[in-house]
Order: C-alpha cells, then structure tokens, then sequence
C-alpha cells in the first residue's frame, strides 16, 4: 500500500451540467481532507450553495447551462463545441496557475485532458467504469429523435449498425482542441474522449461492471456518495401508514422532470406514501394525497426510510437505493443511465422504463411488482454491504492511487 508522502495541493474541477457531477468532487474532498491535503473546488458558482465548505477553497469557473446540455442529449447532438472547449482551457490554466497544485481531478471537465497536461500537472478523472474504454460491455440506445420515431426494435438496429459514423461528431470537437494544442488526437472513440486521463478514477461497486485490461489506467475508489445538508420539510416527521411503507422519487437534474407528474399520477393508488425531490424543477401542480414534496431532500435519509427509488436511473440515485439496500426504477433517458441500470436490472435489483415508451400503468405496474417482489429486496440487499465497504474506503483508495500516479512520474 503506497501513500503520498506528504499532503498535496489538489485542484479539483466539477463540470455542472448535472448535479452529480458536481456531488462526487464534494464526496471525494470529503473523504480527503482528514489527510491534510489542502484543497481548490472549481464549479460553476450555480451550486454553490452546496460547493462551499471550511475543508477547501472555492473559484468558479463556467459551465455550460444543465438544460443545454440535456438538451443535446435529447438531440443526439454533441455536447460540447470547440469554442466552448476552447474557453474552458484559459479558465482550467489561469486557475491551475494560480494554485499550482500539484495533482488535477477532474469530473467530466473534458478539457482537462489539454489544459493539465499543458500545465504539466498530473491529471485525473472521475469517471463511471462504462465511459471507459476498458469497460467490457458495450451501448445502449439513448432517448433520441431515431428512438421516439422508429419502433424500438429497428431503431436500436439502426443505432448500433450506424453509431460508429453518429460518434464522429461527438468526438471533433475534443480532436480539434488537442491539434491546436500539438496533442494527438483521440480517435472516434467516445469513451476515450469522456474519459482521457492519466488515471481514471472509477467510482462505482466493481463487480457490476467489469473492466478489462490493464489496472495502471484506472483504480476503483469505491462508490462517493453525497446528499445535499438542506432544511428538512414540515411534514418530514409525519408517520406513515401505507401498506408499502415510502417511495423516494427524484429525476435529478438530468432526468426528465416533465415525467414527474406521471409518475405521480402512477403512483396516487398505491398503497404507499411518496417522498419526492425535484432537485430544482418547479413543483408539480397536481400532488396527490399520498405525496409529498420539497425542492431538495437528503436522498440517503430519504432513501432510508422508503422501500422503492424511482429515479432518472443514474449512478447517484442507483447508489442511494443500494446502500439502502432496496431496489430501484430507473426512467432512463441519456445512454449513461441506460449503461448505469443495465447491470442493476441483470442482477435482479431494479428494472428500467425507457422514457420514450412511457406510461402511468407502466410505471404503476413496474413499481409495485419491485415493491412486493422478495427477489429484487435480497438482490439489492446482497450488494448493500459491499456497497458500504467500498465507499468507506474511497480515501484511502484515492491515496493510493494518488501515491502511483506521482510515483510514475519521477
């Protein structure tokens, strides 16, 4: 076991264009600081309601808008363009200059993968294991224009036959980037464009998704959990007396929050009280008696008390509910929550609702067979302990592969 020898100065970069990307920097700064290292949060100063803490210094950066980018997502359009890259490289370097770290990390912060290393300053990425390419599954077929016109079964055909060709403009734009700055290029692999480092971090439960090649590249930290401090609701204490007991449900900020109200209508019959956070969408004008609401919820306290998460279906929430040991929904839009539900689903903890072939009787039915099934609570319950092991030892797993990557370069 190597650690480093000395507490770094490191820089730590959160793209906001969605709210988990900016939770897992919080969680890793976290579970880091009790080692002394002295610590830079960058994040675009829309959150920083939940960025600011005595444990690091904060400076904003920009970002581009959350709803531009589900917007491209929605779109099959890339997320990004040169300019917008292009910018994010002077604000990466002027801030990189003034720290001087002496270690980057970065969550989906795409243009470290220029300005760190024109810095000289090793870098590394918060990544899930499925955007890398070391990961051994393969793509899913996302929410977009192909799937909703097309019946599914030819519109997946269609996607895997032609996403070769659909990723190249995905990719350009960081290609572009990296000539200007005499780097080589990445290729037209998206993975590889998501997710270039010098060492990924990979902040999930291992086995459930499986990586092959070589570990120098990337090391399983273990999953950074994170819930917002928040003022709790009025009716956060009111007992509940539901058959089912509580469901937590929350979009997140890169779910479709139009779906909320179905959803709710979903669920207006069932026997269960429903917890909801909107993760800053307007509240819905329609709640049923058996919900309740509010802008933000601690997601594992509310987790904790709930038998059920209903949720966009990305890692943040899926973890939620694993460490509660309960079983999840996932509405799935964007392919990273597809890739993050899929072996959720094969194990037997949680089932997936595209959010193009949606229903309330869909969504009513789905939820109520994972609330009574006894299958899908053991199965998530089996993952809940390695689940815990694993986060709790996020720290001295990031130290050890902070000590290898340093190491390396001398």
């Amino acid at each position: 076991m190597a650690t480093p020898d000395r507490p770094l100065r490191i820089a730590l970069f959160a793209e906001a264009v969605t709210l988990a990307h900016v939770a897992r920097p919080i969680a890793l700064a976290r579970a880091i600081a009790p080692s002394g290292h002295e610590l830079m949060l960058a994040c675009d100063p829309r959150y920083a309601a939940f960025t600011a803490d005595n444990l690091w210094q904060c400076q904003d950066i920009r970002s581009i808008p959350g709803a531009q980018f589900n917007e491209a997502l929605a779109k099959g359009k890339p997320v990004y363009d040169f300019d917008t890259l292009n910018g994010y490289v002077a604000e990466d370097l002027r801030l990189i200059e003034a720290f001087k770290p002496d270690l980057v990390v970065g969550d989906f912060r795409l243009s470290l993968s220029v300005s760190a290393r024109l810095a000289g300053v090793p870098y590394m990425a918060i990544t899930n294991a499925y955007w890398t390419p070391q990961y051994a599954g393969g793509y899913a077929l996302p929410v977009i224009p192909l799937s909703r016109a097309l019946p599914l079964p030819l519109a997946n055909a269609l996607f895997h036959t032609f996403r070769p060709l659909a990723f190249i403009p995905h990719c350009q734009p960081m290609n572009r980037l990296r000539r200007l700055y005499k780097l080589p290029a990445l290729g037209n692999n998206l993975r590889r464009v998501y997710s270039d480092a010098d060492h990924q971090l990979i902040p999930d439960l291992a086995p459930l998704y499986p990586l092959e090649g070589p570990s120098e590249t990337h090391s399983e930290i273990g999953p950074l959990m994170w819930s917002p401090s928040v003022t709790l609701p009025a009716w956060w204490d009111e007992p509940v007396d539901a058959e089912l007991g509580s469901v937590y449900v929350t979009m997140g900020s890169s779910g479709n929050t139009s779906l909320l109200p179905m959803i709710l209508d979903a669920l207006a019959d069932l026997p269960v009280r429903v917890l909801v956070s909107t993760a800053g969408a307007p509240m819905p004008r329609h709640m049923p008696a058996n919900a309740r609401a509010a802008t933000y919820l601690p997601g594992d306290a509310a987790t904790q008390r709930s038998r059920l998460v209903i949720s966009n279906g990305g890692s943040l929430s899926t973890q939620q509910a694993l460490a509660a040991g309960i079983p999840t929904l996932g509405i799935a839009s964007n392919m990273d929550q597809f890739l993050n539900m899929a072996p959720i689903e094969t194990v037997g903890a949680g089932a997936t609702l595209r959010a193009d072939r949606l229903s309330a009787a869909n969504i009513r039915r789905t939820a109520e067979t994972l609330l009574r099934s006894e299958a899908a609570t053991a199965a998530a319950a089996r993952l809940q302990q390695p689940l815990l092991a694993a986060a709790k030892n996020v720290g001295i797993n990031f130290s050890n592969a902070a000590a290898r990557l340093l190491n390396s370069r001398h």
